[in-house]
């Protein structure tokens, strides 16, 4: 029997070794995590993270040749194949801050995998990793190796949160990247028949490893540069008078571009976006590319400006001053279906809120209060460190409530964000949350969820990014 084992039990590890687990029976699949409450919350009835679809895929596999341990070293030692799923922050501090991958947790999982391993290990990289990460990842195990003979792979994930599950059943690619040696063959077929129970042997691709690396941040990169472009051109649309949505399907109609990320919003989130954008920036700075680290660094730029754009057209329109309003959030999570809410958009837009002394309300159906007041007094990037080595949070800001309910949170309010793009929120009642609100009415609607035409019709003042403005926001431009 072959033995897997996972080193992290996160967003990635946990969903791609329980499919594995489902899809290949006679597989032995172990996820191992130093956080005790991770993989206990992992062997309960209430997972660690929400996904839909993953409930029933953990739930059928657990216990059989699926399963969650705190014994890192045990597994490791057992496992053929060792996937490393540890976190790859943004380094905080030192050579390369604010953009560089901190590669801490990966060296401390090689050389551990090093000290324990007592027969030859095939060890894939899962993490968003630097090119040539797997040079350095080599050289640790290659020095500290007893004899023991260790194949690097790169296999990049490409899942998208809130159908991370149907990613994983139907990829568009499985890739994966090896050393172009007949050993490194060896170790790329023997991964590629683990995916070939399940995946179409067209669409498992295999590159060298630096080919692997490059394309996961490339990806990335291809894919926020289309949303900061659609979100570019709303700023152009609200001065123009045209509206985003009737310009982005006209687009998405050519062919040669398709429709795909092109829905103009608050901005980007997520915990590879940025970070990915950032590392490649780095790498191009590093190989001497200052121009084409400029270029990417502007498709960051264009993601800061919108979540900027929309304070300002929030403090603008409610006469120059949020201090002591009510302000209501719905939607917390970067998108929906999801309870994550790495660097989500709403982190930015309630700091602004909150320095102009606006009280805000917040309701997301599944994001809890301790992480939403964790996220709004951490520094920025200390979320992608392990949960026991992020700071506490000493206290709670004191002007934001969290509600389990959309109706609470806009009652009294004197204007609503929309920042998540919830189904519930489209079908809400706001007739009824029209009348609780204070008056003039405001919505903000950072993902253009709801109908604009029918909420002005009940009394609500509506800007929608990208959109014809109210004349109301005519007469009180924003200050961006």
């Amino acid at each position: 029997m072959v033995k897997i084992c996972c080193i992290g039990a996160g967003y990635v590890g946990g969903p791609t070794m329980a499919v594995i687990a489902l899809k290949c029976p006679s597989v032995e699949v172990a996820v191992v995590d130093i956080s005790v409450p991770r993989i206990t919350a992992w062997n309960s009835d209430q997972l660690p993270i929400y996904e839909p679809g993953l409930d029933d895929v953990v739930k059928q596999c657990r216990g059989k040749n699926l399963f969650f341990s705190t014994d890192v070293e045990k597994h490791v030692r057992e496992a053929d194949i060792v996937f490393v799923s540890v976190n790859t922050p943004t380094k905080t501090r030192g050579l390369g801050a604010g953009k560089a991958a901190d590669l801490t947790y990966w060296e401390s999982a090689a050389r551990m995998i090093a000290d324990v391993s007592v027969s030859d290990k095939i060890v894939v990289e899962k993490s968003t990793v630097p090119v040539k990460t797997a040079e350095a990842i080599e050289k640790i195990l290659m020095h500290n190796s007893k004899g023991i003979k260790f194949q690097i792979l790169s296999n990049p994930e490409f899942l998208a949160e809130g159908t991370a599950i149907e990613d994983l059943f139907y990829p568009d690619r499985v890739l994966i990247g090896g050393r172009e040696t007949p050993e490194g063959f060896k170790a790329v077929k023997a991964l590629k028949d683990v995916y070939a129970q399940w995946v179409p042997e067209d669409r498992i691709l295999t590159t060298n490893l630096w080919s692997a690396e490059l394309t996961k941040l490339a990806a990335n990169a291809f894919l926020a540069q289309r949303i900061s472009s659609v979100n570019a051109m709303s700023a152009l649309c609200e001065a123009t008078g045209a509206n985003v949505s009737e310009v982005s399907y006209a687009v998405g109609k050519d062919s040669r571009i398709g429709p795909k990320f092109l829905n103009s919003s608050v901005g980007f989130g997520g915990s590879c976006f940025q970070k990915d954008i950032l590392n490649l920036v780095y790498i191009c700075e590093c190989n001497g590319l200052p121009e084409v680290a400029e270029y990417w660094k502007q498709v960051i730029k264009i993601n800061d400006y919108q979540k900027t754009r929309f304070v300002n057209r929030i403090v603008s329109s409610m006469f120059n001053t949020v201090s002591n309003k009510k302000i209501a959030v719905l939607g917390f999570a970067f998108k929906k279906d999801t309870g994550d809410t790495r660097e989500t958009p709403a982190i930015d837009v309630c700091k602004g809120l909150l320095g102009d002394k606006a009280r805000i309300s917040i309701y997301d159906p599944q994001v809890t209060e301790e992480q939403i007041q964790r996220d709004l007094t951490m520094n920025k990037f200390d979320w992608d460190h392990p949960i026991h080595l992020q700071p506490m949070s000493p206290t709670t800001v004191k002007q934001v409530s969290v509600v389990w309910d959309a109706y609470a949170a806009t009652k009294d309010a004197h204007g609503i964000c929309l920042l998540t793009e919830w189904d519930e929120f489209k079908t809400l009642d706001y007739e009824r949350i029209f009348e609780n609100m204070q008056k003039p009415a405001f919505v903000f609607d950072g993902r253009n969820v709801v109908d604009a035409e029918k909420l002005r019709k009940i009394g609500f003042i509506v800007y929608s990014i990208g959109k014809p403005l109210d004349q109301w926001l005519k007469d009180m431009p924003a200050l961006a």
